[in-house]
């Protein structure tokens, strides 16, 4: 190549290629039209030029060690090349898939076989020609009158007759006629003459012979021809069965027209003759009465459903209205009036009950039995608390008893077994009498209420009205229900959550709040001395637990605010003197059934609970820092360890108190051998230990002798204040009883032997031969169920010990190796498995850094492109704007000019 500069290179390489023209002097010559090869011939040797003159196209890399010879891949590389092939493929592949991201479409071929790896072209091919057959014979398929031509898919066999003259053996007429298939004449005429079983057998082991497409052919036919004789066959017996049928339809007919047979019809005689069968009529009057009985059916009115699903708030608005309405008409019926609705009737007569619909579950509201059982979507949430709604829907006050009955039942206690749990009995058995409300001295009054309670006279019984406000305060709620007989109350609170509905109007969710702070402080109310009315708490709480359930954060706030009442008073008393007996340090009957509803309204098992943890911290103060005075703080405090009992049934947490307290029962009830605290086994804080207060609540034994054991009567015990010997047996039988429970609750407890260890040693020094017969079962009874208790305890015992563990072994190492300058044995390691392990590691290093270069070079193209998108959106942006402006700036230059005009034509004007 000539020297010099890279034009001058540039020129004597063209010149050299022949790829410069000369110039002609004379005559121009008409040129001929250069082809496809010679331009291909000249591109080509413009690329080997443009090679040799760009050094830089090349990548040379250096071999360390060159041998003579010998031929590396890899050694010498063309980047600018391989870079351009690398866009050239991208604009191929990755471009399209970009441009059309966003785009749906294309050709699928849905050919049939066509994308089935599996299947051969042949079976493709026989499989397409079957499916354009059968779609070409779908029209004459059901054509009955040319049923005689059909064989295969509604195609007569003269389409077919390609496939009659190749000598296949396809049924048995077609053997008999003599032609025999080729495997026939093979073995049997000219086939081996004679050869071995063996032979045989290695012959049938050899695999299956492809079929070819005639045999295929063959095959379909005889299916297509089975099946169609099958067809053939159904379709007789079906007309058989229709002939059938038709003939019977006369006998049916005349049983569904016959006239009613009288009512005392004659017994027939025997002698008399059989009637005459009656006599066909003829094919033509047959068909005049089965057109007019289509006829019939045709014109037959259709069913058409009567009622529809009803929304929550269509339901609330209809037992509003039919409240209003009934409350409208027993106003009218109070004054005499006349009925002015269509819907009251004459009194003889009892109104007609309206059509139940598919939202009617047994609460239709009958005016003359005055019943209202439909509570509405929302106010069902009954059931979840008292077990069952209203059973009996003859009158109100039927249904008030039924719910306080069955309230009674469902709410009853949980903890009873096959002995009867003397907890709830002891719970229960507060719905009889009470105590003393915690209203005396400094202490806070739980129900804040400004009326007294008054005997009511026995009076004649009132209509109970069907409307109601909404109580705002505890007072209204009295106002409400003065005149009211205490059965009718749960009446009362169902209409008035059925008369202010939450989706009947905005402010009505703000009135049932309201309602249920109200019945809060009517169950404290209820509950308090000197008559605790239990029956009428049990009919209530249901539809507490429904407002709780519908506004649950309002509900436990109230909730909170009564506890934190009951915790200034507890704070009061202990700051009165723990030990002055006018000291408010125990809960009274409204206090413990405030906390006996919270057990049942809210979870008591959560870890942390916005009620019940501060529930249980007040419930283990009463029973920690309340000191005993009289046998009514015991029973007070037994109440408490039943409520706890119940409170941890399931999360089964540990309550130090209430163990600490029925041990102190028991001490302070039971004749005992201690006669100091000194000589107490276990560590139990026992204060009141042998006091001048506690000495006289024990049992006295002449007395107790005589007596029986009886379920304990928590009203009596908390509202008596002198207690006999009767109920001092009565509490001691409890402590034991509650100290069994929780021995059974605790009893997978890692320290349940030093716990009722000390325990059983107090029940062994207690005089069992002193107490009644009864008591003295009940404690031999509970000290051997703690002494097998122990005894199970103390076996699961296992010392502490270190884990064994199984014999270590010695590792082996393979033998290590010295490396050296040899890369072959500086990568090449004596472990198989290691070794390729390693190998594996670099290949998938290596590629993963392609995969990421090749991602990035991705990347940088597609942005590339996207930048040469936005470039062009740019310049057809600016070449518009540009438009734009220039005829804008001409129409006004435009305007302009006549408006220069328009001022010489004044000029002019005014000159003139």
């Amino acid at each position: 190549m000539a020297k010099g500069s890279q034009l001058k290179q540039l020129k004597s390489a063209l010149q050299q290629a022949g790829l410069t023209q000369q110039p002609q002097a004379g005559k121009k010559r008409k040129r001929a039209a250069p082809t496809e090869r010679d331009k291909e011939k000249k591109a080509a040797r413009l690329q080997e030029i443009q090679q040799k003159l760009n050094p830089f196209d090349v990548k040379v890399t250096k071999v360390k060690h060159d041998v003579g010879g010998r031929k590396i891949a890899g050694t010498t590389g063309r980047p600018a090349q391989s870079k351009q092939a690398g866009i050239e493929q991208r604009k191929k592949t990755l471009l399209k898939e970009f441009e059309e991201k966003d785009h749906s479409g294309g050709i699928v071929d849905r050919r049939f076989g066509e994308n089935d790896p599996t299947m051969t072209p042949e079976e493709r091919m026989l499989e397409r020609f079957t499916r354009e057959r059968q779609r070409a014979s779908k029209g004459v398929a059901f054509n009955l009158e040319d049923e005689d031509e059909l064989t295969h898919y509604g195609q007569s066999l003269s389409k077919l007759d390609d496939f009659d003259n190749v000598g296949l053996g396809l049924d048995d007429d077609d053997e008999e006629e003599g032609q025999v298939d080729k495997q026939t004449v093979e073995r049997s005429h000219f086939g081996g003459f004679g050869e071995d079983e063996d032979e045989g057998d290695d012959h049938e082991d050899e695999p299956a012979r492809k079929k070819s497409k005639a045999e295929v052919m063959a095959e379909v036919i005889a299916k297509s021809k089975q099946h169609k004789l099958l067809r053939q066959t159904q379709q007789e017996e079906d007309e058989n069965l229709r002939h059938e049928l038709d003939n019977e339809l006369d006998s049916i007919r005349s049983l569904l027209f016959a006239p009613p047979p009288a009512e005392n019809p004659a017994t027939p005689s025997t002698d008399a003759p059989a009637p005459a069968p009656l006599a066909a009529p003829p094919p033509e009057d047959q068909d005049k009465e089965y057109d007019q009985y289509v006829r019939e059916l045709a014109l037959d009115r259709r069913a058409k459903p009567k009622d529809r699903t009803k929304t929550e708030e269509e339901l609330a608005l209809e037992e509003k209205e039919a409240l209003e309405k009934a409350e409208q008409r027993r106003l009218r019926r109070m004054r005499g009036e006349e009925s002015e609705s269509e819907d009251e009737q004459p009194k003889g007569k009892r109104k007609q009950a309206r059509p139940r619909g598919g939202d009617d579950l047994d609460d239709d509201f009958n005016d003359e039995e005055q019943t209202w059982g439909g509570l509405g979507a929302g106010l069902g949430d009954d059931v979840a608390m008292a077990g069952a709604e209203d059973q009996d829907e003859g009158s109100d006050e039927n249904e008030g008893q039924d719910s306080e009955e069955e309230g009674d039942e469902e709410t009853s206690g949980e903890e009873e077994d096959e002995q009867g749990s003397v907890a709830h009995e002891f719970q229960s058995a507060s719905e009889e009498s009470g105590e003393e409300d915690g209203e005396e001295g400094e202490s806070e009054a739980l129900v804040d209420t400004k009326r007294t309670r008054r005997k009511k006279l026995a009076s004649v019984a009132k209509e109970l009205p069907y409307t109601f406000p909404c109580p705002e305060t505890h007072d209204e709620f009295l106002e409400i229900i003065e005149d009211i007989d205490e059965k009718d109350i749960p009446t009362v609170v169902r209409r008035i959550r059925t008369l202010h509905h939450p989706s009947l109007a905005e402010e009505n969710k703000f009135k049932l709040q309201g309602l249920n702070t109200v019945l809060i402080e009517h169950i404290l109310y209820i509950t308090s001395p000197p008559t605790p009315r239990h029956t009428v708490l049990t009919s209530l709480l249901p539809h507490l637990a429904a407002l709780t359930k519908s506004y649950p954060i309002q509900s436990a706030g109230a909730f909170v605010e009564k506890l934190n009442l009951m915790h200034k008073n507890l704070k009061r008393g202990l700051s009165k003197g723990a030990l002055d007996p006018e000291a408010k340090t125990w809960p009274g009957i409204p206090e413990l059934s405030l906390l006996r509803v919270i057990g049942q309204l809210w979870p008591t098992s959560d870890m942390n609970h916005p009620v019940i943890s501060p529930t249980r911290l007040l419930m283990g103060a009463y029973l920690g820092l309340g000191r005993v005075r009289r046998l009514q703080d015991i029973a007070s405090g037994l109440f408490l360890c039943s409520l706890f009992l119940q409170y941890e049934k399931l999360s089964k947490r540990f309550i130090p108190e209430a163990i600490n307290f029925l041990v102190n029962s028991v001490l302070h009830l039971a004749p005992h051998s201690f006669t100091s605290v000194d000589s107490l086994p276990g560590s139990f804080p026992v204060l009141d230990f042998r006091t001048t207060v506690t000495l006289p609540l024990t049992i006295d034994v002449k007395k107790a002798r005589k007596l029986s054991l009886k379920k304990p009567n928590p009203s009596q015990s908390l509202c008596e204040l002198e207690l006999g010997e009767q109920g001092k047996v009565d509490l001691l039988g409890l402590s034991l009883e509650l100290l069994s429970r929780f021995a059974d609750l605790y009893k997978g407890l890692d320290g349940f032997a030093e716990l009722f260890t000390p325990v059983g040693d107090i029940l062994a020094a207690v005089k069992s031969s002193d107490l009644p017969s009864e008591l003295s079962t009940r404690m031999q009874s509970l000290q051997d169920t703690l002494g097998r208790l122990l005894k199970f305890a103390l076996q699961a015992r296992r010392p502490l010990r270190l884990q064994a563990h199984k014999p270590i072994p010695i590792p082996t190492y393979v033998p290590k190796f010295e490396h050296t300058t040899s890369n072959y044995l500086r990568n090449r390691d004596p472990d198989h498995e290691r070794n390729e392990a390693a190998k594996l590691r670099a290949q998938y290093k290596q590629e993963r850094k392609g995969a990421i270069r090749e991602l990035r070079k991705d990347a940088r193209f597609l942005a590339g492109e996207q930048q040469k998108k936005e470039k062009e959106k740019d310049r057809m942006y600016n070449e518009r704007m540009k438009r734009m402006f220039g005829s804008i700036e001409s129409e006004r230059a435009e305007e302009k000019a006549s408006e220069r005009e328009k001022m010489k034509e004044k000029r002019r004007a005014g000159r003139k």
